[in-house]
């Protein structure tokens, strides 16, 4: 029986190994060998769909997240271009109708081509101009010194009414228009220094400054009250002209008075302050000039009383 049953046994073990695979010898290279699989740094994943997407990933067929947002969002507009012309210095428009260049001079030539125009600043000066060339609308400030001018014209000045400022130094002008500054409402400053003159047109009353001197003004060179309504003048300038008297009234905005080098011969005791006022005080008037004028000034000691200095002229 026990021989029976020995047989049976080796018969089973032998169907048993018979029945077993063949598979090659397997040999591990690798520097993880002998190390448990929960203690490798990167454990494998052996699920295929996620192997899948992992590789997707890393050759980089997915998008990042912010470029995904950008693409699912309203699709951009391309910016316009800044403007990349150059500013232009000037603006050229006129009641003549101009350019960028100004209007036309005489000649056939842009003012500011002729002239320097910067911003609002048209520059005339040592250009051997013989008359005011037309300026552009917006001008401001024009300077035409040293050049050949003998006479200003009604027009010369229309329509420039953000005109502040006009000096004319150093020309040959002897004639002047009525209203060649009257009609110009923001005036200012009026230089004629060194010309010809031989009598005032009428002023603005916007005028702060005015400079006259070294002219051929005489007895009727300025009619009375000139300056009367001239209520915000401050410097006045007539030196070296042929006065022969102080032009009356002075409007009580004036800081400064130079006459000097004219003919000057006298001076009423009202001529700065008032006579039957002696609590009137004129303490904007500090700066008067009378020297090189043949006048006395101490025979008039109470046409000062009310002025915070003396003139400065001939006290013999």
């Amino acid at each position: 029986m026990q021989t029976f049953v020995n047989i049976f046994l080796g018969f089973f073990i032998f169907e048993s190994v018979g029945a077993a695979p063949i598979t090659d010898t397997i040999i591990y290279d690798s520097e993880f060998y002998d190390i448990p699989l929960g203690e490798l740094p990167h454990p494998f994943v052996y699920d295929e769909n996620e192997q899948s997407d992992q590789l997707e990933t890393e050759i980089g067929t997915a998008l990042p997240a912010i470029i995904q947002e950008s693409y699912s969002s309203a699709p951009l507009t391309e910016e316009p271009d800044e403007d990349a012309s150059t500013p232009k210095l000037i603006d050229g428009s006129s009641a003549q109708g101009s350019g960028v260049l100004g209007p036309q001079t005489q000649d056939g030539l842009p003012t500011c081509l002729l002239c320097t125009c910067l911003g609002t600043t048209v520059y005339c000066d040592d250009h051997e101009l013989d008359a005011i060339p037309p300026l552009p609308k917006k001008t401001m400030y024009f300077y035409s010194r040293y050049n050949r001018i003998r006479k200003i014209n009604r027009n010369d000045f229309a329509n420039l009414n953000n005109l502040k400022r006009i000096d004319l130094t150093a020309n040959f002008i002897s004639e002047i228009h009525e209203d060649a500054f009257r009609r110009l409402p923001q005036l200012e400053e009026l230089v004629l220094r060194d010309n010809r003159i031989r009598q005032l047109p009428e002023l603005p009353p916007t005028l702060t400054f005015i400079d006259v001197s070294k002219n051929r003004l005489g007895r009727k060179g300025i009619r009375n009250e000139a300056f009367k309504d001239l209520q915000e003048l401050q410097h006045l300038y007539i030196t070296d002209n042929n006065l022969d008297h102080i032009p009356l009234p002075l409007p009580e905005s004036l800081q400064a008075l130079h006459l000097q080098n004219n003919n000057i011969q006298e001076m009423h005791e009202d001529t700065f302050c008032k006579m039957k006022d002696f609590t009137y005080v004129r303490r904007a008037l500090e700066d008067i000039r009378l020297d090189g004028n043949p006048i006395n000034l101490s025979k008039t000691p109470y046409a000062y009383m009310c002025l915070p200095r003396l003139p400065v002229g001939n006290l013999i």
